[in-house]
């Protein structure tokens, strides 16, 4: 059997009994950093045999832990907080699993997503996580694109050398709303900060952060834009960062119009 473990995201009392019983009883632990695990492990009083498992060696090792498993061997994976496979490595691994037939299970726990979004207060009923951002700027944009017009909240995560782009690139992409940056989750320096996505982080970005980003309000903002005229409706659209063109390709949508009747509104802009 293997066991995807859920770890500590901060605290280390934030682990399961079930956790803790599971990787006493385990034969190896695939960690993702192994000094980091040790920090855990020992603190629990767990000696088990470690092994690395992370994005860099991930098919590698799959195949070795699936070898592993067909020996008999019980295995765990655990990442260096939170839930294995969730923005970690393990995602190769389950399939794997799943093509040879063999069993595995989930011993849930702490999760930074969730724990974040309680935090922000911002509608929990309907939500999207959507983890980190891709690297390159093409996929972002075609990323952000996708979701922009979801009214569920929008969840990611942003290390804290990327936060401030991060929080720019979504301001880009889906115009002006209410977001929440929580770091630190779980310890003593846990901070929820409340902003408009214009307006950027304030500070210098320390720690790993949730961005927590408000969904779309379509139904009210579909009513507000049916009542203003064609200049204003253009406007509204250039006033949230967006370019002269898409602005004029959006409105003409959303009033059933051709883009070239809406051009004449702009001309008073050059």
């Amino acid at each position: 059997m293997l066991y995807f473990v859920a770890t500590p995201i901060g605290n280390l009392n934030d682990i399961t009994y079930r956790a803790v019983e599971t990787l006493k009883a385990v034969d190896e632990i695939a960690c993702e950093d192994t000094r980091h695990s040790l920090t855990l492990l020992s603190r629990y009083g767990i000696k088990k045999p470690l092994f690395s498992y992370h994005k860099f060696n991930e098919r590698e090792e799959c195949d070795k832990i699936v070898q592993k498993l067909k020996s008999g061997k019980n295995v765990a994976v655990i990442s260096d907080a939170g839930m294995p496979v969730i923005s970690d490595p393990g995602g190769v691994l389950v399939n794997a699993l799943i093509e040879n037939g063999l069993e595995f299970t989930v011993i849930p726990g702490a999760n930074a997503a969730l724990s974040a979004l309680i935090l922000s207060g911002f509608d929990a009923e309907k939500f999207c996580f959507l983890g980190f951002l891709p690297e390159k700027k093409s996929a972002r944009e075609s990323l952000l694109k996708e979701y922009k017009d979801l009214s569920a909240t929008l969840i990611f995560y942003s290390a804290p050398h990327d936060a401030k782009k991060d929080v720019e690139t979504l301001f880009a992409a889906l115009g002006d709303r209410k977001a929440a940056a929580v770091k630190e989750i779980t310890k003593i320096y846990e901070r929820t900060e409340f902003f408009n996505l214009k307006d950027g982080l304030k500070g210098e970005p320390k720690g790993e952060y949730v961005l927590i980003v408000e969904g779309a309000n379509t139904d009210a903002e579909t009513a507000a834009l049916a009542s203003l005229t064609e200049e204003e409706h253009i406007k509204y659209y250039l006033d949230q960062g967006m370019d002269k063109k898409d602005a004029l390709k959006k409105v003409a949508k959303e009033r059933g119009v051709s883009k070239s009747s809406l051009y004449k509104y702009t001309l008073s802009d050059k």
